[in-house]
């Protein structure tokens, strides 16, 4: 059957042969991740952050706030530390458990030493914290494995502040539940997508 002159401009409309000016593959259904040349499907990643994933960079932040809370429990105690030696008499000494005899003032300065340490420590570990929170948006994987180890390390600061005002417990939780929003599928998807 014929259509007839193909110049004729109210003739029937011809098709375009095939591989002149379209890709050859099967259109894809609605969703659908676009192919890439041989039918793979390009890796492609959400365009809005997770609800998972701003969950964990949420609390994130939390841990880092109670970290300053807690370094600024320290300084405080630094301070009483601090008071309680000016209080005393020079040389004094006591004895200790096993019956030796220990000077106060040496006493004193190796507690505030290691209180004054405990101190810069949690202030560095809440701008980590922060750090890794502020780059949920544009980071990349290692953002993500960061903020894991950083929950890591969190679990053992709770266990270690158990006892402070609850702040331990808080944070052991938090620590956990950014582990687990952070190793979900969807957070993995977020930090691995492609920039353009």
């Amino acid at each position: 059957m014929s259509f007839g002159d193909q110049n004729n401009p109210y003739g029937a409309p011809q098709q375009p042969a095939p591989g002149y000016g379209y890709p050859q593959q099967a259109p894809q259904p609605y969703g659908a991740y676009p192919q890439a040349p041989g039918g793979y499907p390009m890796a492609q990643g959400p365009l809005v952050m997770p609800g998972i994933t701003k969950a964990a960079r949420v609390l994130m932040y939390v841990i880092a706030v109670i970290h300053v809370a807690l370094a600024g429990l320290f300084v405080y105690m630094v301070a009483k530390v601090s008071e309680a030696k000016d209080t005393i008499e020079p040389g004094r000494t006591v004895t200790d458990a096993n019956g030796n005899q220990v000077d106060l003032d040496k006493a004193l300065d190796i507690g505030k030493g290691a209180i004054s340490f405990f101190a810069f420590l949690a202030l560095a570990f809440a701008v980590v914290g922060i750090i890794l929170a502020i780059r949920y948006g544009k980071g990349r994987n290692g953002v993500r494995v960061g903020s894991i180890v950083y929950a890591s390390f969190a679990i053992i600061s709770g266990i270690f502040t158990f006892p402070l005002l609850g702040l331990g417990l808080l944070t052991l939780i938090l620590a956990i539940l950014v582990i687990v929003f952070a190793a979900k599928q969807a957070s993995a998807q977020w930090f691995q997508r492609p920039r353009y």
